[in-house]
């Protein structure tokens, strides 16, 4: 504990010289000082391929704001644009944020002096008594207006450490929010991304089914003229059933990814659709940083950060129970047993001083109490770090999995343009009689297969993306953290609520 440097001489403790106690002993600070811990940090990405990746600058703002526009898809805009009115996951952290933020200000009222009244008009009677001759009892009436304030002065700075414990959860909070709908904008733009893969994916099929009837068709007429065997025709009828039964089954995959994007936009699967999109998607070029730059950029970390410091604050809260805890209180008002002399000034009455409260023996309960949030503490702190860690291992695992995804499609598309000069060579030569069929029926199962992994490539490649514009906060800043005023004033506007 440190105070204030000061001088002076108090006398007797009457109201006035504890008042003056009070003023002087303001500068009085408990509990320890709030200090950032340190997290172990690299100098940049081992990921990072400054080929294909940029270095975010101070001022570049690719990845900011409405990040998902950078896909350049208008019917992902139309539905992220939704979803901070919709979603029940978001209106419920928003619900909490506003909690917090009604308890600071509950909080901060124990800085004042609390004023209360019990006004009452009494019919009484008293009854007969032996004790006083030719008493026969009386009634009357007793009319009170009493006031009562009452003070307990923020001597050890318990109410400030309350009140800072209170902001900085409210913080945390607000981060805690923000965190949230990233989540919900990252999880939208995923299940977006997964439901176009799908539909890539029926389209292939489509096409494949179709050029599969032709091979069917024509298989069949070899047949019927004796140019070709039954286990030709049987070949050619089942590989093309069993792709028409594959490309009946991803309406299953579709509908569940529309119904999860309804969900997260707060409306019911069953009044929710999404029209079929074939526009190719872009794939932006995403400014990383530095991992330095990551501890001020994801609000999952500041969430963190915040609590850690509300957990400090509790320390000092619970440190003040050593401390006597005084209350200046003050009655007056007016009593009379009769109406006309109710507020006459002879019927006043008043009381004023100050009282103290200090706890002599608690079997270690006091020192049990501070233990407990200096581990509280502890274990915030811990927290944080391991949520900085996984931050780092998650922007890390996304540019690793964009730079091998890079790689990935390129060897793809080469194994893609290769099968389908295989299904050429196989077809002229069947047709000519000089291959069997089958070999016909291997190219083209093996240039589906690899035009499917294609397909799948692409869409890891796009959800990819989005996972490491999360992982580096979609574009949100420390800076836009209420400060701890912010968090205490009344609210304008009330809390947004789902429709």
């Amino acid at each position: 504990m440190t105070f204030d440097k000061f001088h002076c001489t108090i006398g007797p403790l009457t109201p006035a010289s504890l008042i003056m106690l009070c003023l002087l002993t303001s500068g009085c600070r408990i509990g320890p000082t709030y200090r950032l811990p340190t997290v172990p940090t690299a100098p940049a990405y081992k990921e990072l391929d400054t080929s294909t990746w940029k270095t975010a600058n101070p001022n570049d703002a690719a990845v900011r704001g409405k990040w998902w526009e950078s896909f350049q898809d208008p019917q992902l805009n139309a539905l992220e644009d939704r979803i901070d009115v919709g979603n029940q996951n978001i209106a419920a952290a928003a619900g909490n944020y506003a909690t917090a933020r009604a308890v600071v200000r509950e909080t901060r009222s124990q800085y004042f002096p609390t004023l209360t009244t019990t006004p009452s008009i009494t019919n009484m009677r008293v009854p007969v008594t032996p004790y006083v001759p030719g008493f026969t009892g009386t009634t009357y009436t007793d009319y009170s207006f009493p006031l009562t304030a009452s003070w307990a002065p923020d001597l050890w700075g318990r109410v400030r450490k309350t009140v800072q414990a209170k902001e900085y959860t409210a913080q945390s909070d607000a981060a805690d929010l923000e965190n949230v709908r990233l989540l919900a904008h990252a999880d939208l733009a995923a299940d977006y991304f997964q439901l176009r893969g799908v539909e890539a994916q029926k389209e292939l099929l489509d096409a494949t089914i179709v050029a599969w009837q032709k091979y069917l068709d024509l298989t069949r007429a070899l047949y019927k003229s004796g140019l070709d065997a039954d286990e030709a025709l049987a070949a050619a009828e089942s590989q093309l059933e069993a792709a028409q039964a594959q490309d009946t089954n991803l309406g299953i995959s579709r509908a569940q990814y529309e119904h999860a994007i309804a969900i997260l936009l707060g409306q019911s699967p069953s009044a929710f659709a999404i029209p079929a999109g074939t526009k190719e998607i872009h794939v932006p070029e995403i400014p990383v940083g530095i991992p330095a730059e990551l501890l001020q950029r994801r609000p999952d970390i500041a969430g963190a950060e915040r609590a850690m410091a509300a957990a400090n604050a509790q320390i000092g809260v619970a440190k003040t129970a050593y401390f006597p805890n005084i209350v200046l209180s003050a009655t007056g008002g007016f009593e009379s047993l009769s109406f006309a002399d109710w507020f006459a000034w002879p019927s006043r009455f008043w009381s004023i001083g100050p009282s103290a409260a200090e706890t002599i023996f608690d079997a270690g309960l006091r020192k049990a109490t501070v233990s407990q949030y200096r581990a509280l503490y502890d274990e915030s702190v811990a927290n944080y770090r391991q949520t900085a860690l996984t931050a780092f291992q998650q922007v890390e695992d996304n540019l690793a999995g964009l730079r091998i995804l890079s790689q990935d499609l390129q060897q793809q598309d080469a194994a893609v343009q290769s099968a389908r000069r295989y299904l050429t060579q196989a077809t002229t030569r069947n047709v000519a009689g000089l291959d069997p069929y089958l070999n016909v029926l291997t190219a083209q199962v093996s240039l589906l297969v690899y035009q499917e992994t294609y397909v799948t490539f692409q869409t890891q490649q796009r959800i990819t993306s989005v996972q490491l514009i999360e992982a580096l906060g979609g574009g949100w800043n420390t800076s836009q953290l209420p400060s701890p005023k912010q968090v205490s004033l009344q609210p304008s506007n009330p809390s947004p609520k789902a429709e």
